[in-house]
């Protein structure tokens, strides 16, 4: 079965599978503290689309009406806190698991690169040559012989 039939049928499946874990959870928890635990979740993802995704999205509005689409490539980790916000909104404990994994992953990767578990991978060249470095990759450098040619001065080569 090819992967877009997968997606609908398990998006036409979602509302069941979710109410099945809803069952679930409230035979083992309560219903009031099932319930509560959905009105939390609901109201976690609010929070995180207001307050953390409002920039990424003001980017990819940006983005999308200057017709550049470079700027949505570079914020990968913007549109997981997006997504992630949008199924934290839906009711429902799958949406709300699926949403914490796509959250902790890159928190779990930067975790990794802050306590040098991790290599960075170098960053991509563009199509131009040119190669975009993090602030921490690289520090200026004098050129002594920048500073002779201004002097109208040939070169030293040492």
């Amino acid at each position: 079965m090819p992967l877009l039939q997968w997606l609908l049928l398990s998006l036409l499946l979602l509302p069941l599978m979710e109410l099945v874990a809803f069952i679930a959870v409230a035979v083992a928890i309560g219903f009031g503290w099932a319930v509560a635990l959905i009105l939390l979740g609901s109201f976690c993802g609010m929070l995180l689309l207001r307050h953390a995704g409002g920039s990424h999205i003001a980017r990819i509005r940006s983005a999308v009406s200057g017709r550049s689409f470079t700027a949505l490539e570079a914020d990968g980790r913007g549109g997981l806190i997006i997504i992630s916000g949008i199924l934290l909104l839906i009711p429902g404990f799958i949406t709300d698991a699926i949403a914490i994994v796509l959250l902790l992953s890159p928190l779990l990767r930067s975790a990794a690169e802050a306590l040098g578990l991790r290599h960075r991978a170098p960053p991509p060249r563009s199509p131009d040559g040119v190669l975009d470095l993090e602030p921490d990759q690289w520090q200026r450098m004098p050129d002594p012989r920048l500073s002779d040619e201004r002097r109208g001065s040939p070169p030293r080569h040492e």
